[in-house]
């Protein structure tokens, strides 16, 4: 696959979460609020990560760009899905939480952390994005062919996870929500190829 095909999928793909994401953002109106759980509480808020969540927008292209062509239409495929789902919930079941401010904690982190802020929704919180798209990623990385690169998106991962609940970006009930999504989407992704190469 060249880099015109990769660049075209990912626009198809990725594209479509940012356009159903920022239009639903700009709906207004009442949004339910998620409570904090105990996993929450486990994980102190830390600004400072928000380097470790921005590594999302590394690994997306990342992914399409580098990882095996044969799932690069499967990828595509679920993260559309993975975005239809979540603008679904986000229209008939608005969310939000409760955001600590950004300059709490001070430094670069906060300073960056307060120019996310600026442009991202503070509704769309369940599912997480953040979760079902950084999921269906590492799904697409992972190969027994390349063990190391595949053990280092897993870690890599698990960090970006872990600095959504840091960032209070999210909350446990919404990234879990995320995660299910993606492997949902992921396996419906999988199982619609299968049916279309059964009728070819």
């Amino acid at each position: 696959m060249n880099l015109i095909a990769r660049l075209r999928y990912m626009l198809l793909g990725w594209g479509c979460v940012g356009l159903i994401y920022f239009s639903t953002g700009l709906l207004e109106g009442p949004a339910a609020v998620l409570p904090q759980t105990a996993p929450d509480r486990l994980i102190a808020y830390n600004p400072g990560v928000i380097w470790l969540y921005l590594s999302f927008f590394v690994l997306i292209p990342y992914t399409y760009l580098a990882g095996p062509a044969a799932r690069v239409p499967w990828l595509a495929r679920s993260m559309q899905l993975c975005a239809v789902l979540a603008g679904a919930v986000f229209v008939l079941y608005p969310t939000t939480m409760l955001y600590p401010p950004a300059s709490v904690g001070g430094g670069a982190g906060a300073h960056m952390l307060a120019l996310l802020l600026a442009g991202d929704s503070s509704r769309n919180c369940l599912p997480s994005l953040h979760g079902s798209l950084t999921l269906v990623c590492v799904w697409a990385l992972l190969e027994r062919a390349r063990p190391l690169r595949s053990l280092c998106v897993l870690a890599l991962g698990v960090v970006i996870c872990y600095s959504i609940i840091a960032l209070r970006r999210h909350v446990w009930i919404d990234l879990s929500a995320g995660l299910a999504s993606g492997i949902a989407c992921g396996a419906l992704a999988a199982w619609i190829f299968k049916q279309q190469e059964r009728s070819a």
